[in-house]
């Protein structure tokens, strides 16, 4: 009789992936609030400089750097946001699951990127 289980990772592995994205969370977070603070204290760097020339070049590169630092914060909010998700298919066991070609996405890749979703195999029929 054939089995008509799915192809799952068990429910070991999925401990150990769980760990893994909860310890990455930890540390997202952390980075995040190190961002958004450095984008909070922007604003106050004491250059109180009489050269016009300076200070315009300093609010110019004062809101480059707010700049970059608001689109490190978005992409910091989406990998929080997609771990969060990844912790979600763990616990419906449907993590490390390739959603293109239903096959389990290599152990390997999984440690390297445990919010992925998608195969090597699919990621370059992508391209």
């Amino acid at each position: 009789m054939a089995q008509d289980t799915k192809v799952r990772y068990s429910d070991k592995d999925l401990e150990e992936f769980r760990g893994i994205i909860e310890e990455k969370i930890e540390k997202a977070q952390q980075h995040l609030e190190l961002l958004k603070s450095a984008y909070m204290n922007d604003g106050n760097n004491g250059t109180d400089d009489t050269s016009p020339t300076f200070k315009a070049f300093e609010e110019g590169s004062e809101t480059m750097s707010k700049e970059a630092n608001t689109q490190l914060a978005i992409r910091q909010e989406k990998f929080i946001r997609d771990l969060k998700n990844a912790l979600l298919r763990i616990e419906n066991k449907t993590y490390g699951i390739c959603r293109v070609t239903g096959k389990l996405i290599n152990k390997e890749r999984l440690k390297l990127v445990p919010h992925a979703t998608l195969s090597i195999e699919a990621k370059n029929m992508q391209k």
